[in-house]
């Protein structure tokens, strides 16, 4: 008797984890759009209208400038998938399948926008799903590698403005930073301790890359966080040091992963204007933010929307010619 209750609570248990996690997913959603709602109720609306209004041509083209640079910069990411997992499509293929996966992620989330995206247009070109999925994990490491050396450098030498609530002081910034430096130093030590072998996770191979190469995921991941800073900061018209614009791009993708709310609407805003506030009128950082929100987001989600429909019509036409052939 007590052998048959046993599995069957197991189950239950399995049963309510989902309903649990869905639950406090909500919640915490919930939570950050009361707060967003009660601080856009507080913020200057024309001032800001005015403020976008009155930003200069050439600093809208120079952050747009910068803005596409770091989309060009992802664009290499899957690159380093290829290189190790040697799986034949070419660099031009390749980058174009990540070009027109990445604004999707940055808009929809990485699970809707970027995999989703990634898998069909690889499939197509005819990727085995082990070789996509192996793929996407390499290009979030390069991702995130990058990351961790910036933030530790931002943290450790300047102490950011954080928005009202966030009980974080300058020595916890600090242990942050060097806890993601440490991190990002593991994972080049783990590359050059298995030397290009591929290190197995429970049944599943991690494919890992010499430490050369390893290197080269950090610096490009740094330089595509760099002229995402860079963006915010021209953006800003250089009124703002450049640390502040890199720490509230840095900070702010962090806190929209954690809310869940695809493209961290208005928490990138949030963070980005009380970052940027000690040097220009909140209205002003705000406007600054939504350009871009607007140069770095939007504007490259709708040319890869028009990539998306150009890579599907020609999926379209190949299955075509292979059914009549």
């Amino acid at each position: 008797m007590h052998a048959h209750t046993a599995p069957s609570q197991h189950r239950r248990r399995r049963g309510a984890w989902p309903w649990l996690a869905g639950a406090f997913t909500a919640a915490l959603i919930a939570l950050v759009v009361w707060l967003l709602l009660r601080q856009a109720r507080q913020v200057d609306w024309p001032g800001v209208w005015q403020a976008l209004r009155a930003l200069p041509p050439g600093t809208l083209a120079l952050g747009a400038l910068l803005a596409w640079a770091s989309h060009l910069a992802y664009g290499c990411f899957d690159l380093f998938g290829r290189h190790v997992l040697r799986h034949g499509l070419g660099v031009a293929r390749t980058m174009g399948v990540t070009l027109t996966a990445y604004p999707f992620a940055l808009n929809l989330g990485s699970i809707i926008g970027g995999v989703s995206v990634r898998w069909r247009l690889y499939s197509r070109q005819g990727l085995q799903p082990g070789q996509i999925g192996q793929v996407i994990v390499l290009s979030i490491i390069t991702n995130w590698l990058g990351y961790c050396v910036l933030a530790c450098a931002v943290f450790w030498a300047w102490a950011p403005p954080l928005p009202q609530g966030w009980e974080i002081g300058p020595h916890q910034m600090r242990m942050l930073g060097a806890a993601l430096a440490a991190i990002g130093a593991a994972y080049l030590a783990l590359c050059a301790w298995r030397g290009g072998r591929p290190l197995a996770v429970r049944g599943h191979e991690l494919p890992l890359p010499r430490a050369r190469v390893a290197l080269l995921q950090m610096l490009l991941s740094c330089t595509n966080w760099a002229l995402m800073g860079g963006a915010l900061w021209a953006l800003a018209g250089g009124k703002a040091p450049y640390a502040a614009a890199l720490a509230a791009v840095l900070l702010g993708a962090v806190a929209g992963l954690l809310s869940r709310i695809p493209a961290g609407l208005g928490v990138l805003e949030a963070v980005g204007t009380a970052v940027l506030s000690p040097w220009m009128p909140p209205s002003q950082a705000l406007a600054v933010v939504l350009a871009y929100r607007a140069l770095y987001y939007f504007a490259p989600l709708a040319v890869a929307g028009v990539a998306l429909l150009a890579w599907e019509w020609r999926g379209k036409i190949q299955a075509k010619s292979a059914s009549s052939a």
